[in-house]
């Protein structure tokens, strides 16, 4: 009876908790939407040719980006910190982000060395698909090495290095290109939810949605796994298979969004600690949608900041949600020392 008790007490703590975080979606869309760097008051934004348009064609769109972006990241470091275990996972610690880097690296840095333009299918995608490209090779390559390692801590290293690899790449690149070309790679190292037209808007929620479908089918396995791979092995399950479909889903979270937003770093760790600081529950049939919800808040509130109301000035994504995020890492690690 009183076990009956607790899990309806949680269940209700939940729901409110669950609400709150919606109505707060909410109103960081709302505030997304009406504020900006262009001058505008909100009766001008709806009721002017200008405003309208500023609306429809700019802050739509970038608010449906932040958000879908936010969802993705969150969803993807939960996951993470689960396989791994380590609290300090973040969605780009398999190299995945580096390879879409190296492949933007490539397209942009790489031509202009060689003296071309680049192939006639880079150019029509441009650096979304070249960073997808670069992405996707880095997963073929965890794949193959997810097959034949037991510990997933040989994984995360095979991952590190990898980054580190295409980190030295990048470096090799960075300093051998000229001027025009190591500025407009060092622009996407900065992250945007803008400059995003309707088409690569709707590739991104499509790569997103699967991964978080994929997320969803993993709930189980992932609390299958959170005691750790050994107590997951004794009750029957095969470890390597839920270690792939995580990561096949996080890679398709966090490559979709680094291909057409850039790196955006620190808040696919901060989220799901969070989520577990507000929910007090380690269930991932609760931490997965709450980390999803507050992820959207994050990344609506960081693409508020970031744009100075009346200035027509834009700060970097990333400096706004490095100034989020890391706060909530130093709490985390002075919790872990004490």
């Amino acid at each position: 009876m009183y076990s009956d008790f607790w899990r309806i007490s949680v269940l209700k703590r939940s729901g409110a908790y669950f609400l709150v975080s919606a109505i707060a979606l909410l109103a960081l869309m709302a505030a997304d939407l009406v504020l900006g760097s262009a001058s505008l008051s909100v009766r001008d934004l709806f009721t002017t040719d200008l405003g309208r348009d500023i609306l429809l064609n700019f802050r739509i769109p970038k608010a449906v980006v932040a958000l879908v972006c936010g969802v993705a990241l969150a969803v993807c470091g939960l996951q993470m910190q689960t396989l791994f275990r380590n609290p300090l996972a973040d969605p780009y610690i398999l190299g995945v982000s580096s390879g879409a880097g190296l492949g933007v690296a490539l397209y942009i840095m790489g031509t202009s060395l060689i003296g071309g333009g680049g192939s006639t299918v880079l150019n029509s995608l441009g650096s979304a698909g070249a960073a997808l490209a670069g992405a996707a090779l880095v997963t073929v390559l965890i794949m193959y090495v997810s097959n034949r390692v037991k510990g997933s801590l040989t994984l995360l290293i095979f991952g590190v290095m990898i980054g580190f690899i295409a980190s030295a790449l990048v470096n090799l690149l960075q300093y051998t290109s000229n001027a025009h070309s190591l500025k407009a790679y060092v622009l996407w190292t900065m992250g945007s939810f803008a400059a995003l037209d309707w088409l690569k808007i709707g590739i991104l929620c499509a790569l997103v949605l699967v991964g978080l479908v994929l997320a969803v089918m993993n709930i189980k396995d992932l609390n299958a796994i959170l005691p750790g791979d050994s107590y997951a092995s004794s009750m029957g399950l095969d470890v390597k298979k839920i270690r792939m479909r995580i990561l096949v889903s996080t890679t398709l979270l966090s490559g979709a969004v680094t291909a057409f937003c850039g790196p955006i770093g620190f808040l696919g760790i901060a989220v799901p600690h969070i989520a577990r600081f507000i929910f007090r529950n380690a269930d991932h049939r609760v931490l997965l949608p709450a980390s999803a919800l507050l992820g959207g808040c994050l990344t609506l509130l960081a693409d508020t900041l970031s744009e100075l109301p009346g200035t027509g000035s834009v700060i970097p994504i990333n400096t706004v949600a490095a100034l989020l995020g890391i706060p909530v890492i130093l709490v985390i690690l002075f919790r872990k020392g004490r």
